[in-house]
């Protein structure tokens, strides 16, 4: 359930959030950061001023007005690229370098994973992998992939 916030958000003519406090100071150029991007995205969002002081700490966006929950997330979509893999169906090799061909939430996408060391655990059942770009790709859950995209991630664990 949202409630008044003893904030505003707008954003200018130039398309940069506004903030201002309970106390009517503003600040330009606000930036959202999430506390915790991969394991609770929704949760700990701290708005930070240009010269990344943080004005304020959002528990939950859930919390906040529809037009500030907005706001907020399309700027951090704005700023957040990281594809999530939903599919593995081709790995031209088990030793590294490989090329890995993946279905992701924005498509389909090959990239080549440099070393085992780029496939990083982020919780029990999550991966972060990072292509020989930098290029960070996520596994939210590795259960939930099919039973061949499994089996080939598995020989990177």
């Amino acid at each position: 359930m949202s409630h008044a916030p003893n904030f505003q958000l707008t954003r200018n003519a130039f398309g940069r959030l506004v903030f201002r406090d309970q106390w009517g100071a503003m600040q330009e150029g606000v930036v959202p950061i999430r506390g915790f991007p991969i394991t609770n995205p929704n949760r700990g969002i701290a708005l930070v001023d240009c010269h990344g002081h943080e004005l304020i700490w959002i528990d939950c966006l859930a919390d906040l007005p529809s037009d500030y929950r907005m706001l907020i997330e399309d700027e951090l979509l704005s700023r957040e690229f990281m594809p999530e893999i939903k599919r593995l169906y081709n790995v031209s090799s088990f030793t590294t370098p490989s090329t890995w061909k993946v279905v992701t939430d924005r498509g389909e996408v090959s990239f080549i994973l440099k070393g085992e060391e780029d496939v990083r655990r982020l919780t029990s059942s999550s991966f972060m992998i990072t292509d020989s770009h930098g290029i960070h790709f996520l596994i939210r859950d590795h259960l939930s992939l099919d039973r061949n995209s499994r089996k080939l991630l598995d020989h990177f664990l």
